[in-house]
């Protein structure tokens, strides 16, 4: 690979070992006279076994922060690290690679083949890769979830909420390095919705799974260990082991931020003063 670090080659793992890291990324659209810095100057390590909440007031930076985060997007400038994989020289292919086998994707459109049925949608990822799904692994995954009376069952015979434990099946039967959710519970009524955030919260106890997850809502949000606010591609602050209520204060304040004049975002930490 002409010199290009392999993407199964992992950095040391030891206590504190940063799964995701972003490192000054900008990411800018737009020509020359109509630039829209998406991400400006984002700088932040994930660890491994956490979940992490992602939000902001619309168009803050959210889905650039995963899309960048996760290789689906190349950062204007800086650097990403996954799992210790320099991302940046990485080509399509190779990203498509490391996509599969290191990353889980979980989204609010279930995104499952309706000609396949559970057990068969579940392990799809492991054949795309041309490796041989191992029965007691995808038995004790869709056991997890709940599923096992309907292994045999198509999407359109389950619920959203069945359809959403599938997606979160098959994210995990990779055993990737970090799983990234945008709006997973965005499709799903609210007691299904703490169904399926139960379920992730387990992910990261059980399995040390790393997780994160851009939502809008305060409630989902609460299930996670850290929550990130994000406002004009900034990341201006933190709450850790947050409750809804704080989130949804944070985010109220966050609204107001984001209306104020131009002046406002000179004001507010980012980059690595966010970490505190």
């Amino acid at each position: 690979m002409n010199g290009t670090p392999s993407p199964h080659a992992h950095a040391p793992q030891g206590a504190g070992y940063e799964v995701v890291k972003l490192d000054s990324v900008r990411k800018v659209y737009g020509g020359s006279k109509n630039q829209v810095a998406a991400l400006d100057g984002v700088t932040i390590g994930l660890p491994r076994g956490s979940f992490t909440a992602v939000m902001g007031p619309s168009g803050s930076g959210k889905s650039t922060f995963l899309h960048c985060a996760a290789g689906l997007d190349r950062p204007t400038s800086g650097t990403v690290l996954l799992d210790g994989v320099d991302l940046s020289p990485l080509g399509e292919k190779e990203l498509t690679k490391l996509r599969r086998e290191r990353i889980g994707f979980i989204f609010q459109a279930f995104n499952l083949l309706p000609a396949l049925n559970v057990v068969e949608n579940v392990t799809l990822p492991l054949r795309l890769a041309g490796r041989r799904p191992k029965r007691a692994e995808v038995d004790e995954v869709i056991e997890r979830v709940g599923l096992s009376a309907r292994r045999g069952n198509r999407p359109g015979e389950l619920s959203g909420g069945q359809q959403q434990r599938v997606a979160i099946a098959r994210a995990l039967i990779t055993k990737p390095a970090v799983i990234f959710g945008d709006e997973p519970t965005g499709a799903l009524d609210t007691y299904t919705a703490r169904e399926v955030l139960t379920l992730l919260r387990e992910a990261v106890q059980w399995a040390g799974q790393t997780i994160v997850m851009v939502t809008h809502d305060p409630m989902a949000a609460a299930h996670a260990d850290r929550v990130l606010f994000l406002a004009d591609g900034r990341i201006v602050s933190a709450l850790d082991r947050p409750t809804a209520d704080q989130v949804a204060e944070r985010m109220t304040h966050l609204g107001a931020w984001g209306n104020e004049p131009a002046a406002a975002p000179g004001a507010a930490p980012h980059g690595r003063g966010a970490r505190r």
